[in-house]
């Protein structure tokens, strides 16, 4: 087995054709397809299924991707360790971010690690599930994520500042008269909620225990910037981190008394290599208190720090 089958396995499974994969890696169509055949039979397992809409991968075919994605990792690390030089880093960096988590200071700090490293291949995702973060942290997937908490040691996790989460209201809601919403006075309004996993919900269902309120849910939905617009349309009330409020919604918001943030932690992956570490450093610079408003009755953490 090579990490070329790895690349070609993993090219399948994102573009769900040999075709596609090939036009995607710039290899011959043949050539990748004898080279998943050779892989299959090396293995002694069907990776891939064919289905109406395409291949798709078996079950064993997923554990094996797993594995097979933090091997090019790994090896697309050790290839631009050791091309770095002073401006001349190449490879690709993986960020995964807690969702809702530094929506405001990613884009600058990521914009001037481009500049700095213009040959850098930047790849960022949004995790809904804090525990897939973890995970993926642990199992060496990712270069840098930013979430509330982790099991990592302090030299793997840095603290970079706090997330404030802010109530969104309807437009023309009463609550929208005071400078501050005050949670108790939320009680028999219908929220805005995220899916069930997703680390949004379990801080909202937090919030809600701790003020003795019984959440009754309006809708669901994965994306911050999907619960604010419905919030403003009135089909219930919301709660969302300050920075992740899109653009011509801000007369909607109002930070909640008692106050609700959680920190955010950069945790970059073990022996991190110069692009990370560099990231690493460009966030600290951007400023993570800006959305943070003064406490007008306390103020509760839902996450310690690690």
């Amino acid at each position: 087995m090579s990490l070329r089958q790895y690349e070609y396995a993993l090219a399948v499974a994102e573009a769900g054709s040999v075709t596609a994969a090939a036009e995607l890696l710039h290899v011959a169509q043949p050539s990748m397809s004898q080279q998943i055949r050779g892989l299959e039979r090396e293995l002694g397992v069907q990776l891939f299924a064919r289905t109406p809409t395409g291949l798709v991968p078996t079950v064993v075919g997923r554990a094996f991707l797993r594995e097979a994605q933090v091997a090019v990792s790994a090896s697309r690390r050790a290839r631009a360790t050791a091309r770095a030089g002073a401006d001349e880093l190449t490879g690709e960096l993986t960020v995964a971010v807690q969702m809702g988590f530094g929506t405001r200071q990613l884009p600058g700090a990521l914009a001037a690690l481009r500049r700095r490293y213009p040959r850098l291949e930047v790849t960022v995702f949004e995790e809904q599930s804090s525990a897939e973060l973890d995970r993926l942290c642990g199992k060496g997937v990712l270069d840098l994520a930013l979430m509330a908490a982790c099991e990592r040691t302090p030299a793997d996790a840095h603290r970079l500042g706090e997330e404030e989460f802010v109530v969104v209201l309807g437009d023309g809601c009463a609550q929208l008269a005071a400078d501050r919403v005050e949670l108790r006075d939320l009680g028999g309004e219908p929220w805005v909620r995220f899916d069930r996993d997703s680390a949004l919900d379990g801080v909202l269902l937090s919030v809600l225990r701790e003020n003795d309120l019984t959440p009754v849910t309006a809708a669901r939905v994965s994306q911050t910037a999907t619960a604010v617009r419905w919030a403003a349309h009135g089909l219930g009330v919301t709660l969302v981190p300050a920075s992740a409020v899109p653009q011509g919604y801000e007369h909607l918001v109002r930070p909640a008394s008692p106050s609700v943030f959680q920190p955010v932690i950069a945790v970059l992956r073990q022996e991190a290599g110069p692009a990370e570490t560099a990231l690493l450093e460009l966030l600290r610079e951007e400023n993570w208190s800006e959305s943070r408003s003064p406490s007008a009755s306390g103020s509760a953490s839902l996450s310690a720090v690690s």
